[in-house]
């Protein structure tokens, strides 16, 4: 159960986290959000797709697998990719907002918090650790990031460019997978933008992300191609 508390140098003087992946520590999920900011790095190895979040807002997604609690870049205690969402590099942390100010809780419930073995956050004197320091950084992207998204989706929507889609495949095994639930940008109508549209698209430095969702929907072929192998494998 999640248990989100402000972060402090006292109370959590001899907290540690636990750094690295496994299934132990929160990492056998099957999708992780992601911002526009961060869909160049995404592209290269995972699908990016969109779903409407708890409030009915839709919101982009990096897929790592074809069904629920399935990871097929988690092998053991590594992640098989050389680029890790900052939404899951960021875990247990995460960024509250008081006011105008910025302030860093951290999820005592989370199974990378302990209090013996792992990464110590404060130093003796009070400090924070060089691991902490990291910790801050990626979630400041990572706030900026989702902060800015919203007026990427409001974009999407006014010119209709997503459209909803499933995923039907038969695996080597004989099995049948279906994906749905998801939506990606329909490139007809992205074709069929006029030159104005378009323009203002890339002035406001939407365009871009828009073709990097295009350019990951071919990293379906290596989900169902990690699927076939662990098939195969038994696992």
């Amino acid at each position: 159960m999640s248990q989100h508390v402000l972060l402090n140098n006292v109370e959590h003087r001899t907290l540690r986290v636990r750094a690295g992946h496994g299934a132990a520590l929160g990492d056998a999920v099957m999708r992780a959000l992601t911002f526009p900011a961060e869909f160049r790095e995404l592209q290269a190895h995972y699908p990016i797709v969109f779903a409407r979040d708890g409030e009915g807002r839709f919101v982009p997604l990096a897929l790592f697998g074809l069904q629920e609690g399935e990871n097929l870049f988690l092998e053991g205690e590594r992640w098989d990719a050389t680029y890790v969402p900052l939404s899951v590099r960021r875990q247990p942390f995460l960024v509250g907002i008081s006011g105008e100010e910025r302030l860093l809780h951290v999820d005592l419930g989370h199974p990378r918090v302990r209090e013996g073995g792992g990464e110590a956050l404060f130093h003796d004197h009070g400090g924070a650790t060089e691991f902490l320091e990291r910790v801050k950084s990626v979630l400041l992207a990572l706030h900026d990031g989702v902060v800015a998204t919203p007026a990427f989706i409001e974009a999407l929507l006014e010119h209709d460019l997503l459209e909803s889609f499933v995923l039907d495949v038969k695996l080597d095994d004989g099995s049948h997978n279906r994906l749905a639930g998801f939506h990606t940008i329909d490139e007809a109508r992205l074709q069929a933008l006029s030159g104005d549209a378009l323009e203002r698209l890339a002035r406001d430095g939407h365009l871009l992300p828009v073709y990097m969702v295009l350019a990951s929907m071919s990293r379906f072929r290596d989900l169902i191609e990690r699927t076939n192998q662990r098939r195969a494998a038994g696992r």
